[in-house]
This record gives structure tokens, sequence and C-alpha cells, in this order.
């Protein structure tokens, strides 16, 4: 079996003396598209921030291709895209300016270059004849594609989404879960993504790990149908369902 592109081990979340998650273990396989999914106040997001090297891990490693880069992330942070859930695009530069930004602080391409790497990024995600315009006058749909195109714009290695449906109507969020797959399978990229929308979760996931607020921990990882089918946890269940929990006095 080959080695994971991206490995958890015992890798524990807080917020100074608060911890979120205790001891987290998970790998990530090449390729795949792998979702972090719970009730709201697990800890996803906070988990997302270690991953991405914004907070620094009080307890455990985090592996990219075999290599521990919990204390060296300089060197990995141009091997990876973001998509963060606000989408975070400057509002004072236009969508092209946007993406440009990341070949000006990490390549030495000649401007002509930028322009035809930058148009060629928003023909992907179905922006061509965009990049003039400003983030405020996009849509909810627009944006998050335009905040896509960034977050590729180097050919990472491996792409985050936080909660990259959020915010949008059913079929804006379908189409984007397609441009998800399409980028996976075109490209290859292995992508994580944190996520509640159920149809996102069956549609894209090929596995999940389940954050449980109550216990701190990992309580399931498998393919999302399965944890649906076959889960004995009503958690797992229950949220995979979208069914209430039963509280109704005995």
């Amino acid at each position: 079996m080959k080695s994971p592109k991206l490995e958890v081990k015992n890798l524990t979340t807080s917020y100074g003396s608060y911890v979120v998650m205790r001891n987290i273990n998970f790998s990530v396989q090449s390729g795949e598209i792998f979702l972090v999914i719970g009730g709201s106040g697990c800890g996803k997001s906070t988990l997302l921030k270690y991953l991405i090297g914004l907070k620094e891990c009080p307890a455990g490693k985090i592996f990219y291709d075999e290599i521990d880069v919990t204390k060296n992330w300089e060197s990995f942070c141009n091997k990876f895209g973001v998509l963060y859930q606000n989408g975070a695009l400057w509002s004072s530069m236009t969508v092209a300016e946007n993406i440009a930004l990341l070949f000006s602080e990490y390549t030495e391409l000649s401007k002509s270059d930028i322009e035809g790497i930058v148009n060629l990024k928003l023909s992907l995600v179905g922006l061509n004849g965009f990049g003039d315009f400003y983030p405020s006058q996009l849509s909810g749909g627009m944006k998050k594609r335009a905040s896509l195109a960034r977050a590729m714009a180097l050919d990472p290695d491996i792409l985050f989404l936080d909660e990259p449906s959020a915010g949008l109507d059913p079929i804006s969020a379908a189409r984007l879960d397609d441009l998800i797959l399409k980028i996976r399978d075109t490209f290859g990229t292995t992508i994580v993504s944190i996520t509640h929308d159920l149809e996102s979760i069956f549609k894209i996931g090929d596995r999940a790990i389940y954050l449980d607020g109550e216990s701190r921990s990992i309580i399931a990882e498998g393919r999302p149908s399965d944890l649906r089918d076959n889960s004995t946890c009503s958690k797992i269940s229950n949220f995979l369902s979208r069914r209430c929990p039963d509280h109704s006095p005995e």
C-alpha cells in the first residue's frame, strides 16, 4: 500500500488550556476526497488550522509525504491550497489580481505568463471573462469558484476546503461539488474537506472521520454511506440521516 499523502499522529488541538480534541490519528491517501464531519462546535475548523499550519501543535505530529512538517511549515506552504469558508478574497483587488498575487509571491514568472495562467484557472472554474470583476460584483457561488481558482493557482498536491458549500443555494452547491470532483479526477489532487452538507458528503466523499465534541475524539471513520447505514452509534446515524434524537419523556 502506498504511503499516505497526509498523516496525523496523536494530535491534540486546543485553545490555550482548553482542549478541543485529544490524540487524533488519521491518514489521507493520495487522490482521495477525505471529509471531516461532525456537529457544530466539535472542532472541525480548528483541526483545519493545524493542518495548514495556522496553529502550532501542542502535541502530536503532522506528516506530508512522510515528512514531518510540524516545525517546518514554511517549506510546504506552497504545496497546498486552501478554500476558506468566507472565500477570503481581497476586496480591493480584482479576481485576477487575487489569483496573480500568489505567482508574484512564490514564482519568478513574467507578467504575461502569469496573466495566461490566471485566465486558465478562471476558465477551469467557469469564470472565464470575470477576471476584471471585484469580489463585491460576484454572486456567492461565483465568489466560491473564484476562491477555488486561487486555491488551485499553484497546482497544489493537496487542497483544503472549509465548509465549501456554506451560504450557497442547492444548485450552486451542486455545481461546486461537480467542480471539486472534476479537479480531483482531472489533476489527481488530494482533497480534504470540512463539511456538514449531507448532499455533498455522499456525493464527493471517499472516506470521512466523525469528530465528537463530547468525547473530544474521532469516534468513526469510513465511507459516508457505510457510516450512515451500518453505524451502531446513534450520534453518527442521526447526523447522517438528518434525524433528531428522541428526547420524549418516558
